[in-house]
C-alpha cells in the first residue's frame, strides 16, 4: 500500500478499536508471519499509518496493516475491517 490513510480513517479506527478490544484475525497478507486466521489478540494501540498493533495470545505483537490484513472485533459482534 503506497498511500497513507487519512487522519479521519485513523481516528475512526481508534474509536472502533480502543486499547483493550479483543479481536480475532480473519486474514494476514504476510507469508512470514506465524499468525493464522482465528488467532486471538488484544488491541494495544493504533499508529498514525492506521496499523493496529495487538498483543496476540500466542505472544506475537505484530501489527495489522490497514488495507492489507483483516481483523474482527469480538467486543462488537460482526464488525470487521
Amino acid at each position: 500500500m503506497n498511500k497513507f490513510p487519512s487522519k479521519g480513517v485513523v481516528l475512526a479506527l481508534r474509536k472502533r478499536y480502543p486499547k483493550g478490544t479483543r479481536v480475532v484475525l480473519v486474514r494476514m497478507n504476510d507469508p512470514y508471519s506465524k499468525l493464522r486466521p482465528g488467532d486471538l489478540g488484544t488491541v494495544d494501540f493504533i499508529d498514525d499509518a492506521a496499523s493496529i498493533f495487538c498483543i496476540w495470545d500466542n505472544g506475537s505483537t505484530l501489527g495489522v496493516a490497514y488495507g492489507e490484513d483483516e481483523i474482527r472485533s469480538l467486543d462488537n459482534k460482526g464488525v470487521s475491517d
